[in-house]
């Protein structure tokens, strides 16, 4: 008899919990009104029970079912110590590398060119001058700067961009530029991407440089060490060469 009223107790434990459990169209609808400016880009629910995760611009944030309190902060499995806000946030933004218009990029091959990888880069950022002598020491991998003058912060970004970008061996003149300090001597005035680049960067959630792109589409920003960079890039090319699932529609 116990048995059986414990049996019961549980099933209506579970109704009621899931009648009263809010869906993502409510918490959706309750957030919009309330910050009506918030972009919202996704939303799923969350590690955490009765919690919901919100992607809005490049942050990711909680809000529990009701859409009353704001969780604002990584969360954190205590039993794989994995911070689960963090890897979330890096499958969000995710690039689809191959999509990437290459064509508005300055190619650098070095060694036999096999790994890619891709950054945006402003000519007058320490950090970005520091990702390059880091990348320098390194071979056999194409580099594809993107170029990403931030006027705001250095206001000869943009010229040094175009000087770079309309060099005749554009790969010696930004290598120049970034490890020597050697400003192309040409007058800029060809046409360039960077109108297209700094767009680009918007859709990406790129708002500072150096932004690194991965060919398995893992983005990383600031200037990271020789170390990561290879340990990245011997990631990506593995990732790649794994087997692709196939087709069920094929077999």
């Amino acid at each position: 008899m116990i048995k059986q009223w414990m049996a019961y107790a549980a099933l209506a434990l579970v109704l009621i919990s899931g009648g009263a459990r809010a869906d993502e169209a409510f918490v959706k609808k309750q957030l919009a009104e309330r910050f009506p400016d918030l972009p919202i880009q996704g939303m799923k629910a969350a590690p955490v029970a009765g919690w919901y995760e919100v992607f809005s611009g490049d942050r990711l944030f909680y809000v529990d079912e009701k859409a009353d309190f704001v969780f604002i902060g990584s969360i954190v499995d205590t039993k794989t110590k994995r911070n689960l806000t963090e890897e979330r946030i890096r499958d969000l933004l995710r690039v689809k590398f191959d999509a990437l218009p290459f064509n508005d990029a300055i190619k650098i091959v070095k060694g036999d060119g096999k790994r890619k990888i891709a950054v945006f880069e402003d000519p007058e950022c320490p950090y970005c001058k520091k990702l390059e002598a880091e990348l320098v020491q390194l071979n056999n991998y194409t580099l594809y700067v993107f170029l990403f003058p931030l006027d705001q912060l250095h206001p000869d970004a943009t010229n040094k961009s175009k000087k770079a970008w309309c060099a005749k061996d554009r790969a010696k003149a930004w290598t120049d530029l970034m490890t020597k300090g050697q400003v192309p001597q040409n007058t800029g005035d060809c046409a360039t991407p960077i109108a297209r680049n700094i767009a680009l960067a918007g859709q990406l959630h790129i708002s500072g440089t150096p932004a690194v792109i991965f060919e398995d589409g893992r983005m990383v920003p600031g200037a990271i060490p020789k170390e990561q960079i290879e340990k990245f890039l011997s990631e990506a090319s593995a990732r790649k060469a794994e087997p692709k699932p196939q087709d069920a529609s094929k077999k």
